[in-house]
């Protein structure tokens, strides 16, 4: 059996209830054939008629009883036969309102809740004023679009009265409240956000964001509506106005004395900053100076340790010598076992210190010549080794020609040989000239002087 098929039923024909208008938000069922405004007439309802709800909507049965005006709601999809068997929910419109008769008294709306309304806005130029100059009102406009649909239909209809909801009044009311909240949320932009008023026209996409959350906060709240999309046009300066010039002028100078402001804290701060370097780095070169001076000092000392320890016990031992020189100094070595009365006797402390001293410097003096000994016994270290003292190296001129070089010894052999005399010529290292061998002061005494050739009489 077809839903919609008509029935005779008590003498009438049966009620189709459903929606078919293209385009709404909410729209009131009355029986085919009845205008509205015919009274009970357009809420009769026949007991068997059917009912269809698509998706996306939901159908709102709003009945009378005794007690008050009742709401049933039923959401799509469905496709039924209006009965109590299976459609339990209207069960107590027809049982204790009517006692079973039909046709019954109730008002039916669809709601749309798949349709997205959109309404377009414009607010005209108000002053915005920026928080840092509250002196200058600058004139702002904003257009654009909003979209909202509705979502909880049980919120919609506590805030709206159904029998006297018209489309078009509500959008009006709808559109009044943008205009409103958008400018609020505007003029309060520079302020809340930091948003400079010369620039919030490149602000737009960051205005929407906020424009956005506002309005879907607020229309949620006083209209029951969920706001899909928030889409501003623009927002426009009158730049012509005086207080926009006048601002920009302000704001310009500022702009230019804060970059010169920061300009000249960078130069100071890079300035410092390479004193700052400078002085460190002389100070790390003064470090490094001394470390290495100590590094150097520190290793002298123990490549000549052993004649460190030597000079250390020596003088131990010379102070040693100078307390036993003073032993018999104020009669500390005299004996006296007489009882004269001179003052003489035995002074057994200072004999015992005397003798303490003594020990402690042969001990010094043992442990010196045990060193030493030690040393000379133990194989060198390449290591610890000291270089070979530097000789100097001397030339002889022989017929013309610097021959050598040669050392002390070898000249002295020479000497003796007859190689070299007191009037050879002979420079080293260091002389400006040639010079003989009698006039250097350090080979005097070995060029052997040879007596002068004899002359014949």
């Amino acid at each position: 059996m077809a839903l919609f098929d008509r029935r005779k039923r008590t003498g009438g024909f049966m009620d189709e209830i459903r929606c078919d208008e293209p385009s709404y938000l909410i729209w009131k069922w009355h029986p085919s054939g009845v205008r509205t405004g015919e009274g009970n007439r357009e809420n009769s309802i026949r007991w068997g008629s059917s009912l269809r709800v698509k998706d996306g909507e939901v159908a709102v049965f709003v009945y009378s009883r005794q007690n008050g005006i009742f709401q049933e709601y039923i959401e799509g999809p469905r496709d039924m036969i209006l009965k109590t068997d299976n459609l339990p929910v209207l069960a107590s419109i027809v049982g204790l309102a009517y006692e079973g008769g039909t046709p019954f008294q109730a008002e039916v709306y669809f709601i749309n809740l798949a349709q997205i309304v959109q309404v377009k806005f414009g607010v005209p130029f108000f002053d915005v004023f920026d928080p840092r100059f509250e002196d200058f009102g600058v004139p702002v406009a904003v257009r654009g679009t909003v979209s909202f649909r509705i979502n909880d239909y049980r919120e919609f209809i506590k805030l709206h009265r159904l029998s006297s909801f018209h489309l078009e009044t509500f959008q009006k009311e709808i559109k009044d409240a943008v205009i409103r909240y958008v400018k609020d949320t505007v003029a309060n932009a520079p302020a809340a956000h930091n948003i400079p008023v010369v620039q919030i026209e490149s602000k737009t996409a960051q205005m929407n964001d906020v424009i956005e959350y506002d309005l879907s906060k607020r229309l949620k709240e006083n209209f029951g509506v969920s706001v899909s999309g928030v889409d501003i046009g623009a927002i426009e300066i009158d730049k012509f106005s005086e207080s926009y010039q006048q601002l920009m002028s302000v704001t310009k100078d500022l702009a230019g004395a804060t970059v010169k402001a920061e300009t000249e804290a960078k130069i100071k701060d890079i300035a410092a900053k390479q004193r700052i370097e400078a002085e460190h780095y002389e100070e790390s070169l003064r470090i490094q100076r001394e470390e290495g001076q100590y590094a150097q000092h520190k290793a002298t000392q123990t490549a000549n340790i052993g004649a460190f320890q030597t000079e250390k016990q020596a003088e131990v031992g010379i102070a040693g010598a100078k307390a036993l020189g003073q032993m018999g100094a104020n009669g500390a070595g005299d004996i006296n076992l007489g009882n004269s009365g001179d003052g003489g006797g035995f002074n057994m402390a200072a004999m015992m210190a005397s003798m303490a001293v003594g020990g402690a410097v042969g001990q010094n003096i043992a442990g010196a010549m045990n060193n030493m000994m030690g040393g000379m016994n133990q194989t060198p270290q390449s290591d610890s080794t000291p270089p070979p003292i530097p000789k100097i190296q001397y030339y002889v001129a022989v017929n013309g020609q610097a021959s050598g070089p040669y050392n002390k010894d070898t000249l002295s052999k020479m000497s003796l040989d007859g190689q070299v005399t007191t009037e050879s010529l002979i420079w080293k290292n260091g002389m400006t000239s040639w010079e003989k061998a009698s006039t250097i002061e350090e080979l005097k005494d070995i060029i052997v002087s040879m007596p002068p050739i004899p002359t014949e009489t």
